[in-house]
C-alpha cells in the first residue's frame, strides 16, 4: 500500500476517534433471527428491492428447494414513491414493516441508537441525476455515510449489503471500502449475475493460468457493464498468482472500435465461443425447459471495454445486441487449445430469478459476517467501470490506472450459485405474480 493510502487509512480512523479497534463488539446486541433494516430508493414491480425483498420475508426457491430467509425486516426507508407503480405502502402495510421517515429512523427504530443487526442498501432505480459523462448519479454513498453515522454514535457496527457498485465515483467507492475496513463493518456488494447458473457449467482448473478472457453482453450502457465486469472478474480473480489489479482500461465505441475491431485487440474466436455457449443453452440437460435461442451469432460489439491487467492478462468486455438477458464468457487457458465458454441463465422469468441466489448470499453474510465472495471484487470492478467513463469522454484514450493496484485472494463462492435446480419447479410456464407477494411455498405445494 502506498504512502498516500496510508495517510487515507490514519485520516479516516482519526476521523472517528478508533485508533485500530473500530466499533464496539459486533454482536452486541445479535439476534437469532437478525433484525435488517432495508434502505432503498424505489419499490416497484421488477426493481431490485421487490426482486430481493420477495425473498427476505418468507421461504423462497435456491437450488431447487425452499430456504428460509432467517432474517426478520424490522424497517424499511425509500427515497421516491413513483406515482405509478409504487408498492411500498402496499409492502409496509401488507407485511407490517414501518416505513420510516429517514435512514437514521431506519436504523434507530425511534430508540436514539442502533436497534438493528443488518443493513440492506438497495440503490438502484429511480429518477437521479446524471453527470456529465452520462451516469445516474445514484445516492449510494449518501446512504451508506448516513448509517455509519448511526453505527458511529451508538459504537456498534453490523453487516452492511451495498447492491451493484461501491458508488459512481472511484473515490467515493475507495473512501466507502476504507472506511468499513477502519471502523471494522463487515462489507459486502455486488452483482447478482456472476451467482446465477452457467450453461455449461463451467469451472476453471485450480490455479489456472489464464491468458485472455471476453464477457459478453447485450445490456444497457455502463449499468449492465458493470454486470459484465462482475462477471468476467469472478472468473479471472481465481487464476495464477491470485488479483493483482489493472493496469490501464478502454471504453471502444465509433471509430476507436472498429480500428479495434480491426487490430484484433481481442480474440474473435474467444467472442464466437462466448456466444455459442448462448446457442447451445437450447441443449439443456432433461428436465430442464428450452430457453430463447438470440436471433443471430453474430459478434460485432457495439461497444467494448478492454483492460489490461498488472499481470500481462488481457480481458474485454463486449456489448453485442439488445439482450437484457445476455451473459456470456470465454477464456484460453496458457498451453491449452480448447477454450472454456459458459454462458449464464437467468431463469424462467429473466433477470427477476438473479435475486434469489443473491438473496441466500446476503442473508448467509448477515448470519455470519462473512461474505462469500470478497467485497475487493466489486472495489475493482468500481474503479474499471469509472475508469471506463473516463476513456469514453476522452474518444478511448487508454486510462493508465495506478489507483486500481488491487491485489485480493478469490474465494470459492460455488455453494452460493443456482444450479439450475430451481427451474425445475419455477418453470417458464409459472404465471409471474407481479404484485409483491413474498415467497415461493405455492411453487411446491
Amino acid at each position: 500500500m502506498n504512502l498516500e493510502m496510508d495517510r487515507r487509512h490514519f485520516l479516516v480512523a482519526s476521523l472517528w476517534g478508533l485508533g485500530a479497534h473500530g466499533l464496539g463488539a459486533l454482536a452486541a446486541d445479535s439476534h437469532p433471527r437478525p433484525r435488517v433494516a432495508v434502505l432503498t430508493t424505489v419499490l416497484r414491480f421488477r426493481s431490485h428491492a421487490f426482486n430481493i425483498l420477495e425473498n427476505f420475508i418468507r421461504p423462497y426457491l435456491f437450488n431447487g428447494k425452499l430456504v428460509d430467509p432467517g432474517v426478520e425486516v424490522v424497517s424499511l426507508y425509500v427515497d421516491q414513491f413513483p406515482a405509478e407503480g409504487d408498492l411500498a405502502r402496499d409492502f409496509s402495510q401488507r407485511c407490517n414493516v414501518p416505513l420510516c421517515a429517514t435512514v437514521p429512523d431506519a436504523l434507530t427504530l425511534g430508540t436514539g441508537r442502533l436497534a438493528v443487526d443488518a443493513v440492506l442498501s438497495i440503490v438502484e432505480q429511480g429518477e437521479y441525476p446524471a453527470n456529465e459523462r452520462g451516469v445516474v448519479m445514484y445516492p449510494r454513498k449518501e446512504f451508506f455515510d448516513q448509517a455509519v453515522c448511526v453505527m458511529r454514535q451508538s459504537n456498534r457496527c453490523v453487516p452492511f449489503f451495498n447492491d451493484k457498485h461501491l458508488s459512481y465515483r472511484w473515490d467515493w467507492s475507495r473512501e466507502m471500502y476504507d472506511t468499513a475496513r477502519c471502523l471494522g463493518i463487515p462489507l459486502m456488494a455486488g452483482s447478482s449475475v456472476p451467482l446465477a447458473q452457467r450453461t455449461p457449467a463451467l469451472s476453471l482448473p485450480e490455479n489456472a493460468d489464464i491468458e485472455e478472457a471476453v464477457a459478453v453482453h447485450g445490456g444497457g450502457f455502463e449499468s449492465y457493464d458493470f454486470h459484465a465486469l462482475e462477471v468476467l472478474q469472478s472468473f479471472v480473480e481465481a487464476r495464477r498468482g491470485g488479483e493483482s489489479g489493472i493496469e490501464s482500461v478502454e471504453f471502444l465505441v465509433g471509430d476507436a472500435l472498429q480500428h479495434a475491431l480491426a487490430a484484433g485487440r481481442w480474440s474473435a474466436d474467444l467472442a464466437t465461443a462466448a456466444m455459442q455457449a448462448e446457442i447451445d443453452r437450447g441443449l439443456q440437460p432433461r428436465g430442464l425447459s428450452k430457453v430463447e435461442k438470440p436471433i443471430a451469432a453474430d459478434t460485432t460489439p457495439t461497444h467494448a471495454l478492454v483492460l489490461t491487467y498488472r499481470d500481462g492478462l488481457k480481458a474485454s468486455v463486449l456489448k453485442v445486441g439488445a439482450s437484457a438477458n445476455r451473459w456470456n464468457f470465454a477464456c484460453r487457458l496458457k498451453g491449452v487449445e480448447r477454450i472454456h465458454a459458459t454462458s449464464i441463465y437467468n431463469g424462467p422469468w429473466g433477470n427477476r430469478n438473479l435475486f434469489k441466489a443473491l438473496s441466500h448470499s446476503i442473508q448467509h453474510f448477515f448470519h455470519s459476517n462473512q461474505a462469500p465472495y470478497p467485497v475487493e471484487r466489486t472495489l475493482l470492478v468500481s474503479g474499471i467501470l469509472d475508469a471506463a467513463m473516463w476513456s469514453k469522454e476522452l474518444g478511448g484514450r487508454a486510462i493508465r490506472t495506478p489507483n486500481l493496484a488491487l491485489s485480493y485472494a478469490a474465494r470459492d463462492f460455488a455453494a452460493f450459485r443456482e444450479t439450475g435446480a430451481s427451474w425445475r419447479v419455477l418453470t417458464p410456464q409459472t404465471p409471474e405474480e407481479k404484485t409483491l407477494t413474498p415467497g415461493d411455498e405455492e411453487l411446491v405445494r
